[in-house]
C-alpha cells in the first residue's frame, strides 16, 4: 500500500498547491504512480495541472454521486493522475457538519485505490475546518510547507496543536512527514532566522531542501503545467526534484 500525504497549513499563500503539483510531478518522473487529490474548493491544483473539466470530481465522489473511477483524470505527466475540485466543494463543508463520521468521508472514498498508487497527495484548504480534518484523517502523514516569515512561526504552533488533536482522536497513526520551507529569499535576514529557528526546534522533521522564491514557479500554474514541463532547468524545478528525492528516501 502506498503512502498518503496531506499538505496542510491554515495560512494561505505558503505554496501548498504549488508544492503538491510539483512534488507529485517529480515523484511521477521518478517512476512512482501518483494521485493528486484537489480538496480545496478554489480548484487551483486542478487548473494548475491543466485539468479544466472538474465534474465529476471530488465533490461528486464524497457525496456518493460518482464512483472514484469516474473522477480520476490523467495529466500530461505519465504516472500522475488527479481528482479535480470545483466550487461545489465549498458546500460540502456545510453538508458534512451534520453527518455521522463526518471526518472520514475522504478516507472511505480513497480506500479502494490505496493499493494502486505509490503516493496520494491531498491538497487541503488553507483552514483547519472539516475538509482539512478529512484530509488529515485520510492521510498517513502530513507535509507542512512553511513560508519564511514571522507570522508563519505563530501559525506553526497552532497547526502542531491541531495535529496532536487529530492523533488523539481521528487518526492515531498520523505522523509529520516533514516541514519544508518555501519562497525562501536568502537575501533577507528574517528568512535565514526563520529557517534556523524552526530547524533547531524540529530538527530531523525539517527537510534539507529549501524551495526558493522563483518567478518561473509562479508562472507555471497559469499555463496548466508542473514546473518539470514548464521550465525544468530553473532553480525552483531543481528544488522540487530534490524534495521528491528526500520524500522517497524518507519513505
Amino acid at each position: 500500500m502506498g503512502k498518503a500525504y496531506a499538505f496542510v497549513n491554515q495560512k494561505g499563500g505558503v505554496g501548498k498547491t504549488t508544492s503538491a503539483i510539483n512534488l507529485g510531478a517529480y515523484l511521477a518522473e521518478a517512476g512512482k504512480s501518483v494521485l493528486l487529490v484537489d480538496f480545496d474548493s478554489q480548484g487551483n491544483l486542478s487548473s494548475g495541472i491543466g485539468v479544466q473539466t472538474v465534474k465529476p470530481g471530488i465533490y461528486e465522489l464524497i457525496s456518493g454521486q460518482a464512483p472514484i473511477g469516474e473522477t480520476v483524470r490523467k495529466t500530461a505527466i505519465p504516472g500522475l493522475s488527479v481528482i479535480p475540485a470545483g466550487i461545489d466543494l465549498s458546500g460540502a463543508a456545510v453538508e458534512l457538519i451534520g453527518e455521522e463520521e463526518r471526518d472520514f468521508f475522504l478516507k472511505k472514498v480513497l480506500a479502494p485505490v490505496r493499493k494502486k498508487y505509490d503516493y496520494i497527495l491531498i491538497d487541503c484548504p488553507p483552514s483547519l475546518g472539516v475538509l482539512t480534518l478529512n484530509g488529515m484523517a485520510a492521510a498517513d502523514a502530513v507535509l507542512i510547507p512553511m513560508q519564511c516569515e514571522y507570522f508563519a512561526l505563530e501559525g506553526l504552533t497552532l497547526l502542531m496543536d491541531t495535529i496532536k488533536m487529530i492523533k488523539k482522536g481521528l487518526n492515531p497513526p498520523l505522523t509529520i512527514a516533514g516541514i519544508f520551507f518555501t519562497m525562501y529569499d536568502s537575501r533577507t535576514l528574517l528568512a535565514q532566522d526563520v529557517v534556523k529557528e524552526v530547524s533547531a526546534y524540529f530538527k530531523d522533521r525539517v527537510f534539507t531542501t529549501i524551495i526558493p522564491r522563483n518567478v518561473r514557479l509562479a508562472e507555471a500554474p497559469s499555463r496548466g503545467q508542473a514546473i518539470s514541463l514548464y521550465d525544468p532547468h530553473c532553480g525552483g524545478a531543481k528544488a522540487y526534484q530534490s524534495l521528491a528525492r528526500e520524500v522517497i528516501q524518507r519513505g
